[in-house]
């Protein structure tokens, strides 16, 4: 067991709590509940009368941070790690990779947006790539279940503020770089940096990957040496032609010149990116490709990517598309498949970067037949606000405003008329919206399934 604890509640007889002044509570008015729940030692950055012995440092999370390096990092060094970044495409090429190396045989766990997933284990988490403790609590559980392998998605804010330190990869995957989070960065320059950063924790002998067809990638191969490249314009692992259909896609590639074809249910075009991206982890990894091309059927996507049920004559797709250049992937994507309209239901969240708001909105509104602008996790703020922002790029005519999203589901899936697309996107595998500091139980998925059942009635 990790000796070191940051939470009062969850510190255990016999562990040292740490005392960290955090954005929005300080853990030093929490000292006497620790020692109360068994903590025998307190690190703190300043002196504190307690029945336990006080280390007093100026930092109390960097001095933690490093503790935990020195002491227990090397523990992990066995397990062979993938770390996968990029602004969209994270969860599903990481939630692909994952399946496809336990279908290969080798025990697997996979941490990120979706949670953590070890075996039968599964356990919600707060963040895509969650604290440093978090972090090594999971390792610790993959090493006492005998785990081989872990894939990681690693967000741009665990880059900056170290949550990997002590982790070295095997392999590295760099999905495309859009905008995003820059209420956090600033500007592009700064995220692209941060994403940078991954090349930082590779093994000496490690792979990085990247997508040939993202300008970033760029920035990645005058950096590394060691870097291959996925795509579409003559990279290692070369997509050279594929056939999209509703509910499959062929593709023909090339790896390293060899010639092969597969089938995945996945769809849509920024999905052969995502396959392409497993591809060539798996097999850089050490696979064969003709393995991982037969277990390829086999492989599902993940909860709110691309989910799509059938809808009284028409289908209904559930994604987590919450940026610019994700929104328009989605939506030109499906646009190009359907046979009718396509109806578009998206929001923007609140307390989070107001400038790509207008143009989702813009993107939302030119690219979709129709368009039911809704909440998407306003949190602490005004919702009329964030609707006003997100209209402020809308030059078209074609959309209505519905604020409350279950019953914006529910108008979307009414509109569905035979062979309709209806979009529900920004949510994806998130079962709750958050208003003011309230999570409220909402699932799009869920309500489709409920319309679903009462339509069959």
């Amino acid at each position: 067991m990790i000796k070191y604890e940051t939470d009062s509640r969850k510190v255990k007889p016999g562990q040292t709590f740490v005392a960290i002044n955090g954005y929005t509570v300080d853990g030093h008015d929490y000292i006497e509940s620790a020692v109360k729940n068994g903590a025998v030692e307190i690190i703190a950055e300043k002196e504190v009368e307690t029945s336990v012995p006080v280390t007093v440092v100026e930092n109390s999370a960097k001095y933690f941070q490093e503790k935990l390096v020195d002491e227990y990092s090397n523990d992990f060094k066995n397990l062979k790690l993938v770390g996968i970044t990029g602004t969209n495409g994270k969860t599903t090429s990481a939630y692909l990779t994952y399946q496809m190396l336990n279908k290969l045989g080798k025990k697997t766990a996979y941490i990120g947006t979706i949670g953590f997933m070890c075996g039968d284990y599964y356990e919600e988490l707060q963040n895509t790539c969650p604290e440093i403790l978090t972090i090594y609590k999971l390792f610790e559980y993959c090493l006492d279940n005998n785990i081989e392998y872990v894939v990681m998605e690693v967000s741009s804010h665990a880059l900056d503020l170290k949550r990997i330190e002590g982790l070295k990869f095997d392999v590295c995957a760099f999905t495309n770089l859009t905008e995003d989070h820059l209420d956090y960065h600033k500007t592009m320059d700064k995220y692209l940096e941060c994403k940078l950063m991954i090349l930082d924790y590779l093994k000496n002998d490690g792979v990085m990957l990247v997508n040939n067809d993202d300008e970033a990638s760029q920035k990645f191969k005058e950096k590394y040496l060691n870097t291959k490249t996925f795509g579409m314009n003559g990279a290692d692992y070369d997509v050279k032609s594929f056939d999209i259909h509703p509910d499959h896609t062929l593709i023909n590639f090339k790896v390293f010149g060899e010639d092969y074809q597969v089938i995945t249910n996945l769809t849509c075009k920024f999905n052969i990116y995502n396959y392409m991206t497993m591809f060539a982890i798996v097999h850089e990894l050490g696979f064969d490709s003709n393995d991982i091309i037969n277990i390829t059927k086999e492989l599902k996507q993940p909860k709110g990517r691309c989910e799509t049920y059938k809808v009284k004559d028409g289908f209904a797709v559930v994604d987590y598309a919450h940026t610019p250049d994700a929104v328009l992937k989605v939506v030109t994507a499906y646009k190009e498949l359907a046979k009718a309209r396509v109806i578009t239901l998206v929001g923007c969240g609140g307390d989070r970067d107001p400038m790509k708001r207008p143009i989702m909105g813009k993107i939302a509104s030119d690219y979709s037949d129709y368009v039911i602008f809704t909440n998407d996790n306003p949190r602490t703020e005004d919702p009329e606000k964030i609707m006003k922002d997100i209209l402020a790029g809308v030059e078209k005519d074609n959309y209505e405003v519905c604020l409350d999203r279950k019953e914006a589901i529910k108008k979307a899936l009414d509109m569905i008329e035979k062979d309709d697309i209806v979009l529900l996107l920004g949510k994806g595998h998130e079962d709750y919206q958050i208003i003011g500091h309230t999570k409220v139980h909402l699932d799009d998925s869920e309500e489709i399934l409920k319309y679903v059942d009462i339509f069959k009635e």
